[in-house]
């Protein structure tokens, strides 16, 4: 009796691990299929955080303190036994070899091992691929609606009537395998057999079997029947899947500027801290200098306890550097997922990459073109003439204010997916619009056979005969005298279309002051290269000449310490204006929506003269 239940039982005996596998496997091939239909190609992706990642390795090779082994990876805190899913915690993809070897000492990661250690191991980007995810999963359930469903019940039941009369004792086992399947045009249909099989230990041991067909189906004739009604859950679902990998992509775009502003940004401190080095030594020279002349009487008391305590202004400058420098650094390490206290540097040639700048070592060698005095100096009353920045020494990415505005219009994903849900939320106008309507349903059903029981165990064999069912027909009509709730949501929907409406001009307008902005700051970092250089230069001069003039006895020791102090915020501002550039011009492809990111973290930047001929249009 129990082999009928077996082999309903048996097709749904599948492991912990076989439905993580067909799970992933579905919303792997549906986030595949949606990045093919968006962006026009598929990425490789995944959320199985991978084995020996970089915190991992830095965790346990240079021995920093946790609280509990899942500060390594989760797979370490597994203490429930047993796990259900043991697999899981042994099966993970091999991580990227970005750092080789062991990292027992000190790592140095350049900006691109800085962009494929975020992508593989910061906490907002992993959760960011888990939307994606879980968006598929969730799709999965939509379309499951409208799959054929079937489903199996076993019941065995053992029972002993010891009451008055003759003794009962039997055995039942109704086995049930039901079918069931929505249609997108809303019908529903239900099908079952039911088996029955009886038994009785008792009045001879008599023994039979039921057999019932039973099958119904609903159609829809008045709210609800459209087709999208039907579909909306769905449409919603996949909707939903398209926003979220048209968001991950622009979190992978905003991640990866992100880390090159932090990455760049601890440069500038580095650099920071070597210039306050360069000028405590000079201040230092100075101070020397300056008792040296005071015990030749050359030159007051006073200035060298001047000297003596700007020193000791200088020494604080150059340590409050160093504490910058790590504080920067750490705040980096967090972007990046990695432990603060882990021993990481970075790589110096990054910033020396951005003082390679042609026009820059122009600048150093001497006074650009507009800027100083050539030839004979005018009357302080004569006419000033102001000019402007020169658009010959524009960079590559200094466009037009125009097409740049309609390049960003065209690839801004998160534009598409606004005007995507102010589409989605016209669906929702139509879909309350329709629960106004009456409800009319048609209803049919047809059974056949009968099942037993104990009681009926000395009967005759069911058996299933059309001439001999129940059938029946049933006509819904549900009036629409009542929808004081559905009148109230669709006047919200409506409320609601309008809201997404402005939301797509605020976004629009935001893009454009975006790029408005984008560019004024690169021009205005531009210019900030230019002026600074100069007054490095400048500032260079002031430092040689002022320390000749105060052994010639014509200059005081606290024009010495001004020209190297203002030496060192020239050669500070140079940095940050060089930082500033690259960042903004990083910033720009951001929200322009040109800049591409692969599934490592990696970007590939656009080319300016794709730009400059409008080919900077992604795949839709």
């Amino acid at each position: 009796m129990l082999l009928s239940g077996l082999l309903i039982l048996s097709p749904g005996c599948r492991t912990p691990e076989e439905f993580r596998g067909e799970a992933d496997r579905v919303a792997y091939d549906t986030i595949g299929e949606t990045q093919e239909a968006l962006l026009g190609k598929r990425e490789p992706f995944t959320i199985d955080r991978a084995e020996d990642l970089l915190r991992e390795r830095l965790l346990l090779d240079q021995a920093l303190p946790v609280s509990t082994p899942v500060s390594a990876s989760s797979q370490y805190g597994v203490t429930f036994d047993p796990w259900p899913d043991e697999t899981y915690l042994t099966d993970r993809p091999a991580a990227v070899p970005i750092v080789e070897g062991s990292v027992s000492g000190p790592i140095v990661l350049d900006l691109l091992d800085a962009l494929q250690v975020g992508a593989a191991n910061s906490r907002s980007y992993q959760s960011q691929k888990e939307s994606v995810f879980e968006a598929a999963l969730a799709l999965d359930l939509e379309r499951d609606e409208f799959r054929e469903t079937w489903t199996g019940v076993v019941d065995t039941l053992f029972s002993a009537d010891t009451g008055p009369g003759d003794p009962v004792l039997g055995l039942e086992n109704a086995d049930t395998l039901a079918l069931s399947r929505r249609f997108q045009n809303g019908v529903e249909f239900t099908g079952l057999i039911a088996l029955d099989l009886v038994r009785l230990f008792t009045q001879g041991g008599d023994g039979n079997y039921g057999l019932t067909v039973d099958s119904s189906i609903s159609i829809p004739l008045g709210r609800g029947a459209a087709a999208f009604v039907v579909r909306d859950p769905l449409d919603q679902a996949e909707a939903a899947t398209r926003f979220a990998i048209w968001t991950f992509e622009r979190f992978k775009r905003e991640f990866a500027v992100d880390v090159a502003s932090s990455y760049l940004s601890v440069l500038q401190s580095a650099n920071a801290v070597q210039n306050a080095a360069d000028n405590y030594e000079r201040v230092i020279r100075s101070t020397r200098r300056a008792r040296r002349l005071a015990d030749a009487g050359r030159l007051p008391e006073i200035q060298v306890d001047q000297a003596a305590q700007d020193e000791l202004v200088a020494r604080q400058g150059w340590i409050s550097s160093q504490q910058n420098l790590a504080s920067a650094l750490d705040g980096f390490k967090l972007t990046l997922g990695l432990p603060v206290d882990a021993e990481v540097r970075l790589d110096q040639s990054d910033l020396d990459r951005l003082r390679d700048l042609p026009r820059l070592a122009g600048y150093l060698e001497g006074a650009p073109p507009g800027f100083g005095q050539e030839g004979e100096v005018p009357s302080a009353d004569a006419e000033v003439v102001l000019t402007g920045p020169d658009p010959s020494d524009a960079g590559p990415l200094e466009i037009d204010e125009r097409p740049a505005i309609l390049i960003a219009l065209a690839n801004r994903l998160d534009l598409r997916v606004q005007i995507g849900q102010f589409a989605r939320q016209q669906r929702e106008v139509a879909v309350a619009a329709d629960a106004l309507q009456a409800e009319v349903t048609l209803l049919g059903r047809a059974a056949l056979g009968e099942g037993r029981s104990l009681s009926t165990a000395t009967l005759e064999n069911a058996s299933v005969r059309v001439d001999e069912g129940f059938y029946s027909a049933l006509l819904s009509i549900d009036l629409p005298f009542e929808r004081t709730s559905e009148r109230n949501a669709y006047r919200r929907a409506l409320i609601d279309f309008e809201g997404e409406a402005r939301d797509i001009q605020a976004l629009e307008d935001g893009i454009k002051q975006d790029i408005r902005e984008a560019l004024r700051t690169l021009l205005n970092a531009r210019e900030g290269i230019r002026i600074q250089a100069e007054s490095v230069n400048v500032a260079r001069r002031r430092v040689d000449s002022t320390d000749l003039f105060l052994q010639a006895g014509r200059a005081s020791i606290r024009d010495v310490l001004e020209a190297q102090e203002d030496l060192l915020s020239a050669e500070n501002a140079l940095t940050a204006a060089l930082v500033d550039y690259r960042v903004a011009e990083l910033e720009l492809q951001r929200d322009l929506g040109v800049l591409e990111v692969d599934e490592r973290g990696l970007w590939r930047e656009i080319e300016p003269e794709a730009l400059r001929n409008g080919d900077a249009q992604l795949s839709s």
